[in-house]
């Protein structure tokens, strides 16, 4: 699947495509659920949003936004293939005084390098014909202090004219465009933010590794290390990484190093470090049962929460899937989130990312008149007989995390928290 956004300014208002050759999307109930469906009706409807799986419709744009994923290979290389698939789509339909935009997060040089040659195939000369920028895309998925409009858009053009552009239109949708020389710059800027999270997440989980066998709760540390108001910014341990972004951008910075016959020695350190964390979970597991009298084999291990994090309702590179492989492989029966609400007396629960607050779950507990701020009624019922052992994952000390420990508790049962 592969597909873009392409859009024309209709008066005051911008009208809206979305063209993707998946049918599935090409309709007003969209697996994107954080956009809720009475809202893209509602634009259908007063057409202000069209979804179409017709890439000639392309040439009644007047800006193409593409929005494509960029994974990487099983040999850890770039795999531009929705780009380059996407970027001739574009060609075969490309119309003088065209913008287009690439916001997919990519290594620097896919736009001028890759994406242009393919645009310019037909004749037409970026700069004069049509005009190319690149803008990467920043989202914190499941946070709401922080929508699209409210967050600075880095904009980097192939020329001037594009850069003027490409400023234009961000300028009438987000809070700040901030411009940069050349699209390398813009292209590079998504890479290093990604990186800066992916090794100080990676030193916070060799830090818990380390506290642990100190017997120091790294949670403590770094809640006293936020004390102080300059020189640090507090990251936190988990199972792993997850999402599109940070388990994967870093590693085309490593192959663009390896280009240039260098190695990004950090970042490569920081991917060791961060994908032995589902063994480190299991581990503890294993040893957590081992103190009272079992093994992983034959054990029941109930997974809550398989998102990477909390509020979202994104798997991609979740690490409790590798948590969940690793488990079944040691023998252990692994039942997945709240539909283990009839499991009862678990022996140990895993904790990979938080419930969200409007868990289908939850939302029927509360109205039944159910106490779900202090814990949902299957919670309860699962929670019944069970041996004592939480394992606390991908957002450490959560309100998921509380539920289970405050009826372990009632139960008289002592949790133990070890990721």
């Amino acid at each position: 699947m592969y597909g873009f956004v392409f859009f024309f300014k209709q008066k005051t208002a911008y009208e809206i495509y979305q063209c993707d050759w998946s049918s599935d999307v090409c309709s007003s109930d969209l697996y994107i659920r954080h956009i809720p469906s009475p809202w893209i009706e509602a634009s259908i409807a007063e057409r202000r949003f069209t979804p179409t799986g017709d890439p000639a419709r392309l040439a009644e744009a007047d800006v193409i936004l593409i929005c494509v994923p960029t994974p990487l290979t099983d040999s850890r290389e770039p795999d531009l293939t929705y780009v380059v698939a996407t970027a001739r789509s574009i060609a075969s339909a490309l119309r003088v005084g065209q913008l287009v935009v690439l916001e997919s997060t990519t290594y620097p040089g896919t736009t001028r390098d890759v994406l242009l040659p393919i645009l310019e195939q037909r004749g037409l000369t970026v700069g004069r014909d049509f005009f190319l920028a690149y803008s990467p895309e920043r989202e914190d998925p499941g946070n709401p202090s922080f929508s699209s409009k409210g967050i600075p858009k880095v904009v980097g053009g192939i020329d001037p004219a594009s850069l003027a552009l490409a400023r234009k239109l961000y300028g009438e949708v987000v809070v700040e465009v901030v411009p940069v020389e050349n699209v390398e710059i813009a292209e590079a800027c998504k890479i290093v933010e990604n990186t800066y999270r992916c090794v100080n997440i990676a030193l916070v989980n060799e830090l818990k590794v380390l506290f642990d066998r100190m017997g120091i709760d790294v949670w403590k540390v770094i809640e006293a290390s936020k004390s102080k108001p300059f020189g640090f910014q507090a990251f936190y341990p988990g199972p792993g990484l997850g999402g599109h972004c940070i388990p994967i951008d870093p590693f085309y910075l490593s192959w663009m190093a390896r280009k240039q016959g260098l190695s990004t020695r950090f970042i490569e350190l920081a991917g060791e470090i961060n994908t032995s964390m589902p063994d480190y979970v299991v581990g503890r597991l294993g040893n957590a049962l081992n103190e009272v009298g079992k093994s992983i084999n034959g054990s029941r291990v109930c997974i809550l929460g398989v998102a990477y994090k909390k509020d979202v309702d994104d798997p991609r590179e979740s690490p409790a899937f590798v948590v969940m492989e690793r488990l079944r492989a040691l023998g252990a029966t692994v039942h997945i989130g709240h539909r283990a609400e009839n499991i009862t007396a678990p022996d140990a629960v895993a904790i990979s990312s938080a419930i969200p607050a409007d868990n289908p779950e939850i939302a029927a507990a509360r109205a039944k008149g159910l106490p779900v701020s202090k814990r949902p009624a299957w919670l309860g019922k699962m929670m019944t007989g069970a041996r004592g052992i939480a394992v606390a994952g991908a957002h450490g000390k959560t309100t998921t995390t509380a539920m289970v420990s405050l009826v372990m508790h009632r139960a008289g049962m002592s949790p133990t928290f070890i990721v």
